[in-house]
């Protein structure tokens, strides 16, 4: 067995891009090998080189502007970088396969999903129509489709999140390959489908005997799935092990950043530490300052005012079927809902998708129009203002959206998005006025006042949602809801956003609303916590009381979920 050939050996591998300014190396000499079984965990932040390097497998690296400058990619003792495209056409999809990081663009919107992985059947096993249906709604059933039989003729978007990966998936084992690739499959999941996922993924393994390259910029999520791990960090292998190893003595300071970036759901400090603490912009080596981990407990606010009382608010969405579109039912994305939140709280919204998190967020500021209840922002009723009172309390009241990308504007540059709401809220102040506003914001955000004449395409995602955080602050609010406002980022960037809504919380006095669907984060960040579920708020408690002893057991739900980066098992709830 030790003179088996590994199932991928990937060697001394060099990855370029021609770009308008420079050269870039996206892989720098990369090395590691995968044995046949075996999962290797592929790990490091956006730009590392994961992507780069699992495109490069398959032979799908764009040429131009990307090219293979040296190395090889051995599979099965042959090197795929050599091979005629038709012959790497016939192993790509039936002996390597790959589940990409967001379904819903990887799956063709015009064509059904038992379509489009019947085609895979017919394309590399030459099944014909009946025999390619028959398999599929097998494989649907075999990933977990619920009623595979109607939903082979769903189209991508009549199906969840959770569900569209599941279909990646039976698309990517429908040849049943020998080696699965999966890039960051889990990100834009809820934790709960995360974990169903991951479930799924080593279930198949095990049936199949199939290897794994799974790449994740989470630690926490290969800590049960991957024998060994490679990091990354600006194109090259940091540090490489067994993954035992790599969470009980990570050699490498990038890599003791990663881990001590998560947030956790016990032994969490007042501020998170990042990779910045653990190394230099240089590579070099840092000593990380000390965490007292008692300075986690939170101050007591209950004896505060309230800020804001949300009232039984209803939010309804109405169901329109036949030729006329009468109204047969109503989807109630927010049924019944009251809570307080006190000056200076952070309240965390924590639950899967659908469950109404982000709905109540724009009712609460007007954004959507409620069915039924009241809104009192400090004594005033938000529903009763007319426009111009709206725009006005709009300025004490504003909102950090999900994707920073997709809410700024990408024909202004940074300097004329933070200028906006002065112009709009501040009429009398002059443009050199609002400009040096601008210039001090980029500063409070931890920003360089220099990219003001930059355009949102040249700054990276945590930049980006600096600047959204930065556009938001430029009214001088009073209270903030953060929608998803950290989902979407590395867990190094997270925390250094997290760091910053608390250092702003405390200069600013800031309340927060922080919507979130993962219970490690709410748990930092919130003072106390509200679990929605269907539309209803099931449960409202401290942050650690929720933890500790969960009521619900929709929480409890959630709470198993979470991926846990370190190898001891979790405390008993």
């Amino acid at each position: 067995m030790t003179n088996q050939k590994p199932l991928l050996n990937i060697k001394n591998l060099i990855v370029e891009f021609n770009t308008e300014h420079d050269l870039v190396r996206a892989v720098d000499d990369l090395s590691f090998q995968i044995e046949a079984g075996k999962t290797m965990g592929l790990v490091g932040e956006s730009g590392s080189g994961k992507s780069v390097t699992a495109l490069s497998v398959l032979g799908l690296v764009p040429q131009p502007p990307g090219k293979i400058t040296s190395g090889a990619i051995e599979f099965r003792g042959t090197d795929l970088l050599h091979l005629p495209e038709k012959q790497l056409r016939c192993i790509r999809g039936n002996d390597i396969s790959m589940v990409f990081q967001e379904p819903m663009t990887s799956l063709n919107p015009v064509f059904r999903v038992g379509h489009q992985i019947a085609e895979v059947l017919r394309l590399h096993q030459k099944l014909n129509r009946k025999q390619a249906k028959a398999r599929t709604i097998e494989l649907m059933d075999w990933v977990g489709i619920p009623e595979p039989h109607r939903r082979y003729r769903f189209y991508p978007h009549e199906m969840s999140g959770g569900q569209k990966q599941r279909v990646m998936i039976a698309m990517a084992i429908a040849c049943q390959p020998r080696l699965l690739i999966c890039d960051e499959p889990t990100t834009a999941l809820d934790v709960t489908i995360q974990r169903q996922v991951l479930e799924l993924l080593k279930n198949l393994q095990q049936e199949l005997g199939m290897s794994m390259l799974f790449i994740t910029h989470d630690l926490g999520v290969i800590a049960d799935l991957a024998d060994e791990v490679v990091v990354m960090y600006r194109a090259k292998k940091v540090e490489q092990a067994v993954t035992q190893n790599i969470f009980n003595a990570p050699q490498h300071p990038y890599t003791k950043g990663l881990l001590a970036c998560r947030p956790k759901l016990h032994d969490n400090p007042k501020r998170l530490l990042t990779v910045g603490d653990y190394m230099a912009e240089s590579g070099v080596a840092l000593n990380p300052p000390e965490v007292s981990f008692e300075s986690q407990i939170k101050s007591d606010k209950s004896t505060q005012p309230a800020l804001l009382e949300v009232k039984n608010l209803k939010t309804y969405f109405p169901v329109k079927t036949g030729l006329w579109g009468r109204v047969t039912s109503h989807v109630k994305a927010v049924d019944g809902v009251s809570f307080t939140v006190k000056k200076g709280e952070t309240l965390g919204l924590v639950g899967e998708s659908g469950c109404g998190k982000t709905t109540l967020g724009r009712t609460i500021l007007k954004l959507q129009t409620a069915t039924a209840g009241q809104v009192i922002y400090d004594g005033i009723d938000v529903f009763a203002q007319k426009p111009q009172q709206l725009r006005q309390l709009r300025s004490r009241m504003q909102i950090i959206f999900q994707d920073p990308y997709a809410s700024l504007n990408p024909r202004m540059t940074v300097g004329q998005t933070l200028m906006e709401p002065l112009q709009l809220h501040q009429p009398h102040n002059s443009k050199q006025q609002n400009w040096n506003k601008a210039a001090e914001l980029m500063q409070q955000v931890g920003m360089n006042p220099d990219q003001l004449n930059r355009f949102p395409h040249e700054f990276s995602g945590g930049q980006r949602q600096r600047i959204s955080i930065a556009r938001a602050l430029a009214v001088e609010p009073e209270f903030i809801i953060c929608d998803e406002s950290v989902s979407a980022l590395d867990v190094s960037v997270q925390a250094q956003v997290l760091n910053l809504l608390l250092d702003l919380q405390d200069q600013m006095g800031l309340t927060y609303i922080f919507i979130s669907h993962d219970l490690s984060v709410i748990n930092f960040i919130a003072d106390r916590v509200g679990v929605m579920n269907q539309g209803k708020l099931v449960e409202l408690n401290t942050a650690d009381e929720i933890y500790r002893n969960p009521q619900n057991p929709y929480t409890q739900k959630l709470l198993d979920a979470i991926p846990e980066p370190m190898p001891e098992p979790m405390p008993k709830l």
